[in-house]
């Protein structure tokens, strides 16, 4: 099963090295009405080696946050273009706030992928340690502005923010923030899009703000209806979906525009500051959940056991306890061909995220039995 699993990740490692995994279709959103536009390819960056050394350096730190399930994670991973942040369809895949590094030119952009804000309620249903609201604050507290992601997707929640999320930005009112719609490639209303954000906004929406900024000219506000579920100090907005794309290289564009002149933090070519066993740990567990039914997947703990890279092969192994035999038996399937699905497609995760062949396995463990894939 190691070989097999060697010979799959080595062949996918050389697909993507003609196919780049990242390379996504973006269009520039400058306003509500491009949602169904043909998209434009993304224009690249020049590599942070080819920058001229003697410009000055900048940066910028951004806090991502949002309730969960928003793409918060996916958002990340497409802006830096590198997979960083573990995905999977469930809420709470992020469970602590990870670093991805993003470095352009002369400009580094640093984001903090936070969890998904909570109540207590939601924290003692989803089994999560008490530190997971704080891991959010912290990350705000190294910032210099805070992104707010909303599914603007989703009709039951979409016409208003949080009270999370709305707490949050009152606590850290110094700082400026910005409005991020994700998943706007699932509307197809234009007009819907700008009613959202005008009652998101609160009491006034600025029009034409950067383009009037850039003209001398007043700013048009026009007056709509307070909402307490809503915010009246955001620096902008930008409507995207981070699933394609698009929208992306506009609000890469502005970030930059915000960066400070300052020394870098990270090396130009570091993506993030985690550990690559705690990047394998925690794309074994975003996978459980995608594969795992309701609340188990929250009740399984990941454990690295091995880890070493030994001609540009990365070899793992990863230990997943179980709190009772059923359990174990649900995840392995039968003939344990669940655990080599999972195993299979942990292993593309991490090829992507390594850019390095990978040699996974993952074994299961509950009452002393061990079963491994």
């Amino acid at each position: 099963m190691r070989y097999n699993l060697l010979a799959s990740s080595l062949k996918l490692l050389n697909s993507t090295k003609k196919h780049n995994l990242f390379l996504v279709n973006v269009r520039s959103l400058t306003g509500a009405a491009q949602t169904n536009d043909a998209a434009a390819p993304i224009t690249r960056p020049p590599p942070a080696e080819s920058r001229n050394p003697g410009e000055e350096q900048r940066s910028l730190h951004i806090a991502v946050i949002g309730v969960p399930n928003v793409g918060k994670s996916t958002f990340i991973n497409n802006t830096v273009n590198h997979r960083v942040c573990p995905t999977s369809a469930k809420v709470h895949t992020t469970r602590q706030s990870n670093t991805a590094i993003y470095t352009i030119g002369q400009t580094q952009l640093v984001f903090y992928d936070t969890p998904g804000l909570v109540t207590q309620h939601e924290i003692r249903r989803h089994h999560l340690d008490q530190n997971f609201k704080s891991a959010y604050r912290h990350a705000i507290q190294h910032a210099d502005i805070i992104a707010v992601v909303h599914d603007a997707s989703n009709a039951w929640t979409r016409k208003e923010l949080h009270p999370t999320v709305l707490d949050t930005l009152k606590a850290y009112s110094n700082l400026p923030s910005f409005l991020v719609l994700n998943k706007i490639d699932a509307l197809k209303s234009k007009r819907l899009l700008l009613d959202l954000i005008k009652t998101l906004t609160n009491d006034t929406l600025t029009v034409g703000k950067r383009e009037a900024q850039a003209k001398s000219a007043p700013v048009k506000e026009i007056r709509i209806n307070k909402r307490e579920s809503s915010w009246s100090h955001f620096s902008d907005v930008f409507l995207v979906s981070a699933l394609t794309g698009n929208g992306l290289q506009e609000m890469q564009n502005y970030l930059v525009g915000q960066a400070k002149p300052r020394d870098w933090k990270y090396p130009a070519d570091m993506h993030t500051d985690s550990s690559p066993e705690a990047l394998i740990v925690e794309s074994v567990r975003a996978r459980l959940l995608d594969y795992l039914p309701q609340e188990i997947p929250y009740n399984l703990k990941c454990e690295i056991e091995y880890y070493s890279v030994e001609k540009n092969v990365v070899y793992t192994s990863v230990q997943v306890q179980c709190p009772t035999t059923r359990i174990e038996r649900l995840i392995c399937g039968e003939g344990n061909g669940k655990l080599r699905q999972i195993t299979e497609r942990v292993t593309s995760d991490l090829v992507e995220m390594f850019g390095q062949a990978v040699s996974l396995t993952i074994s299961t463990v509950s009452k002393g039995k061990k079963t491994a894939a």
